[in-house]
């Protein structure tokens, strides 16, 4: 073998071990470290109630005597009556409501703010009735196909992993069924978002993927590298260009 063949040789061999880095593989997202330590899945994850974030879009209804009449709460002239009541809920976990002011209700459960909406407005109506609903919940679902992920809005407060999953089309042929990340804001001081790791490859795994989201959560199913599709796409025509070169070169010499 020749010199100038042994390198190429080299070459090729260098590019083939290298395609296993980064730069062949530009498009994965959300990577972890071998060694990382992913927070604990429990089955209580699936009995989480939706709980109101920053920046929820909330509708809300107040009835007194326990739902018998409805109370208008957008405008003193009688001739006009809202049934429904917008408001947003602020960075700082406020929200502004008629009569009662601003009241903090970021990290409750539907149910808990609906029951503290009640007791303020106890001091202004005869037993009143709250209904509350969150109208722009989303979550980011990457299905684990390039060019594909999605941004669901959460019409159901108990709208689980599968139903999120299920809702872009499922996974595709590439999607790694055994390696789904659901990656979730942590209220926490520090700040560190939580990182769960689910297995739906197997039917044990029903139990993690009837875990409910929240909103703002991310779905990353990873994505299975196939190293022959890599290399015809990124090393292949490398080596036809060296080849030619190669070829050019040997017949430069013969002349």
């Amino acid at each position: 073998m020749s010199t100038t063949m042994r390198k190429l040789f080299i070459f090729i061999a260098a590019l083939a071990i290298f395609s296993s880095c980064k730069i062949f593989k530009p498009s994965l997202m959300l990577k972890t470290p071998k060694d990382f330590n992913y927070d604990k899945l429990i089955d209580s994850l699936g009995r989480v109630d939706y709980k109101i974030a920053p920046n929820d879009a909330i509708l809300y209804r107040v009835f007194t005597n326990d739902g018998f009449k409805l109370i208008d709460l957008a405008s003193a002239n009688n001739n006009v009556f809202r049934s429904d009541i917008d408001a947003i809920v602020e960075s700082d976990g406020m929200v502004k409501m008629p009569l009662i002011g601003r009241m903090r209700i970021a990290g409750m459960s539907i149910i808990e703010a609906e029951k503290l909406m009640e007791d303020k407005y106890s001091e202004y109506y005869v037993k009143p009735f709250v209904t509350l609903r969150v109208n722009n919940k989303r979550v980011i679902v990457f299905p684990g196909s390039g060019g594909t992920a999605k941004v669901i809005g959460l019409a159901n407060n108990n709208t689980t992993v599968l139903e999120a999953i299920a809702s872009v089309g499922g996974l595709p042929e590439d999607g790694k069924a055994y390696k789904i990340k659901l990656i979730r804001n942590n209220p926490a001081p520090e700040g560190k978002p939580l990182v769960y790791l689910m297995d739906l490859s197997r039917i044990e795994g029903l139990t993690l993927g009837k875990s409910k989201v929240q909103a703002n959560d991310i779905i990353y199913v990873e994505q299975r590298y196939r190293p022959l599709k890599t290399f015809n796409n990124e090393i292949a025509p490398i080596i036809g260009l060296l080849t030619s070169l190669l070829i050019l070169y040997q017949f430069s010499k013969l002349r």
